[in-house]
C-alpha cells in the first residue's frame, strides 16, 4: 500500500525554501486554505525527497479534531496524531462503525517511521458498548492487538474531548480488551486514568511460572540464556513481567541495558505463553523509581503507562516502594498511585497533539 498524506501542524510560523532532487516519489509543500502547513507524502518501496517551492504558514487561530475530521472522502483516512511522552499513536474517529476502518496489515504501513505516518500503533474510537460511552481499539506497529495501552488512552481521552469539544474537567467510560477503564480530563489538560484493578494470579497474567505468593509470581526464577532474573508478573489487562536485577545484581542500572537484544527474549520466553511487555526498574527512593520498558509488539518505546502502573505494583509487592511514585520513563515522568481503599491503580500524564493528516487507502 503506498501512502500519501496531507498533513496539518499546529505550529508556529514556518518558512520553508526552494530545494528539489530526482526520486520516483514527492513530498510536496504547499499553502492550505486556513493557512495550516499542509504536507502531501507518498511513499512506496523507493522513497526520495522532493520540496517544492517555497511558502510561508502561519498557525490556525483554532484547528479542531472536530472540523478536520468532518470530510467524508471516499477511500480518506483522516486522522489526527497525538503522543503521551513520547509514546506516539494515529487516532481514527471510528464512532460510526463497530469495525475498525483499516486492517491490522495496514496499520503496520502507516506506523512505519520511514515508509508511512510513523506511529507506536493506531487507535480506533469505536461505538461504546454495555452501557460504556466509547470503545477503543488499538493495532501495534507490528499488526497485533493489545488489550490495553495506558498512554494511548490518555490520548484517546484528549482525541475525544476535542471531537465532543468536551470542556474542562470531564470524565467518560471507554471499554477496552482489558475491561471498563475511566480516563478524567483535569483543568491543567493532563488526563487522569482509573486503570481498575491490578490482576496477580499467574494463570491469569498469563505466565507459567509457578506462584509463589498468594497465587501470584513474585520475584520469582527466570532463566534467560542462562542469567537468572527475579521478577515479579502483573497484569493490567495486558501482561508484564517486571524485573529489579538478576540474581547476582539487585540494584539494576537501566540506561547500561541494551534493550534491542534482551527484550526480544523476554517477550517471547516459553514461560509467556501471550507473550509479554517487560519493564526493568530502576529505585531512587521509596516514591521515584526509573523504567525502560521493551512493549509486546512494539518493542522498545519512550514509555508505557500500564508498565509503569505494573511496576509500582511489583515495587510494593516486593517492599521497595510505597502505593504511590513518580516513576520516570525516557519521554517524561508519569504519577502512579496504587489505592488500598479501593484496590484500583491510578495514573496521571500529559497526552499531546501533534498534527492533523490524511491517507488514501
Amino acid at each position: 500500500m503506498a501512502i500519501a498524506a496531507a498533513i496539518s501542524l499546529p505550529m508556529i510560523a514556518v518558512k520553508h525554501r526552494s530545494r528539489s532532487s530526482a526520486s520516483s516519489s514527492s513530498l510536496c509543500f504547499s499553502s492550505s486554505s486556513i493557512h495550516q502547513p499542509s504536507v502531501g507524502i507518498s511513499a512506496g518501496r523507493k522513497s526520495n525527497i522532493r520540496v517544492f517551492s517555497s511558502m510561508t504558514t502561519q498557525a490556525p487561530a483554532k484547528a479542531s479534531a472536530a472540523s478536520f475530521l468532518d470530510h467524508k472522502e471516499s477511500r480518506i483516512l483522516h486522522f489526527v496524531k497525538y503522543h503521551g511522552l513520547g509514546n506516539d499513536f494515529i487516532l481514527v474517529d471510528n464512532r460510526d462503525s463497530e469495525e475498525p476502518k483499516i486492517t491490522p496489515e495496514q496499520a503496520v504501513k502507516l506506523c512505519d517511521r520511514n515508509f508511512g505516518i510513523g506511529a507506536d500503533g493506531v487507535i480506533f474510537a469505536l461505538p461504546g458498548i454495555n452501557g460504556t460511552d466509547y470503545t477503543m481499539r488499538i493495532f501495534n506497529s507490528d499488526g497485533s492487538e493489545p488489550e490495553m495501552c495506558g498512554n494511548g488512552v490518555r490520548c484517546f481521552a484528549r482525541f475525544i474531548a476535542e471531537l465532543e469539544n468536551f470542556h474542562g474537567n470531564k470524565s467518560f467510560n471507554v471499554h477496552t480488551g482489558a475491561g471498563l477503564i475511566v480516563p478524567e480530563i483535569q483543568e491543567d489538560g493532563k488526563v487522569r486514568v482509573d486503570m481498575g484493578q491490578p490482576i496477580l494470579k499467574a494463570s491469569d497474567v498469563p505466565t507459567k511460572l509457578t506462584a509463589n505468593k498468594d497465587e501470584a509470581a513474585v520475584k520469582a526464577k527466570l532463566d534467560v540464556d542462562g542469567l537468572i532474573w527475579n521478577v515479579t508478573c502483573v497484569s493490567m489487562g495486558n501482561p508484564h513481567c517486571i524485573t529489579f536485577g538478576t540474581e547476582s545484581c539487585n540494584d539494576l542500572q537501566v540506561d547500561e541495558l541494551n534493550l534491542a537484544e534482551i527484550g526480544p527474549k523476554f517477550e517471547h520466553h516459553a514461560v509467556f505463553p501471550a507473550r509479554t511487555n517487560t519493564e526493568f526498574v530502576q529505585v531512587f527512593s521509596p516514591t521515584h523509581l526509573k523504567m525502560r520498558v521493551w512493549e509486546r509488539g512494539a518493542g522498545a518505546t519512550l514509555a508505557c503507562g500500564t508498565g509503569a502502573c505494573a511496576v509500582v505494583v511489583a515495587a510494593v509487592l516486593e517492599g521497595r516502594a510505597d502505593r504511590r511514585c513518580t516513576v520516570d520513563l525516557p519521554g517524561g515522568p508519569l504519577d502512579i498511585e496504587w489505592r488500598d481503599s479501593d484496590n484500583h491503580i491510578y495514573m496521571t500524564g500529559p497526552a499531546e497533539l501533534v498534527f492533523y493528516g490524511s491517507v488514501p487507502l
